[in-house]
């Protein structure tokens, strides 16, 4: 089952073209990773199908569910509320990990199923614990962000996003802000995910990893999609010639 369904997708800022007429079908249980030099349009692309900017033309479904279509040569959204319905469909983990600093660690990730879900607390609390200690945090529940490391920030933001109950997960360059042993540690967690068969789309630097997790991968540059498909073809068997610059580029 197609999970995401994006077509045609366009964005500009002013006279700037970031996207252009960008497509992708993500299933059910996969993963791709975009990989891309800065500016190539990777971190827009995902505000862009998370709602987080809105789109100049194109379409975006969810689960069959489309969010947005292009009638007239504009973008039509859907009502208020099909969007609050749709956005429950996927879960967003940025880069700087945009925790609420006034808040413990516990409230950081039961807040939102409780107030926004309206979930027993109870039980919430409960499979909070439980991702806690799949995060390797289970002494930290009465934590704040600001006595944590990175990676435990991190680390937090992900089990935040999963307590939502998300049918995938959008990752912006999760590891950017992070040094190479605390790198290690969430690439850990995404792998976990992975072998769990959790729908994930990552914007991502690290090529290893993404030659070792990805079902797809897509490299972007000047906002189009340049290449698609397998690890073993886009990255170790490259056809674009700014494909094979920009993976030259990153081994050196």
């Amino acid at each position: 089952m197609n999970l995401l369904e994006v077509k045609n997708l366009k964005k500009s800022f002013g006279d700037l073209e970031v996207l252009k007429n960008i497509s992708l079908t993500v299933e059910e249980g996969e993963v791709v990773s975009i990989l891309g030099p800065s500016g190539s349009g990777k971190s827009t692309f995902l505000r862009c199908i998370s709602m987080l900017e809105t789109i100049d033309g194109g379409s975006i479904s969810y689960c069959g569910k489309t969010a947005v279509t292009e009638q007239e040569g504009k973008p039509v959204y859907v009502s208020k509320d099909e969007l609050k319905e749709i956005k429950r469909y996927f879960g967003l983990v940025f880069q700087n990990f945009n925790l609420f600093p006034h808040y413990s660690v516990l409230k950081n990730i039961t807040d939102a199923p409780i107030h926004v879900l309206k979930r027993n607390k109870d039980e919430v609390m409960k499979e909070a614990e439980v991702l806690l200690k799949k995060m390797g945090l289970s002494d930290k529940g009465n934590n704040y962000p600001y006595q944590l490391s990175g990676g435990q920030q991190q680390r937090v933001a992900i089990a935040r996003a999963l307590a939502m109950k998300p049918r995938m997960l959008f990752f912006d360059e999760p590891t950017s802000a992070l040094d190479p042993e605390l790198t290690a540690e969430i690439l850990k967690v995404l792998k976990e995910l992975a072998k769990e068969r959790m729908t994930m789309l990552i914007v991502t630097h690290e090529i290893d990893f993404a030659r070792s997790v990805s079902d797809q991968v897509i490299f972007m540059d000047g906002g189009v999609i340049v290449e698609q498909g397998a690890p073993k073809n886009v990255i170790d068997n490259p056809s674009n010639e700014r494909t094979r610059a920009f993976l030259k580029k990153l081994e050196q």
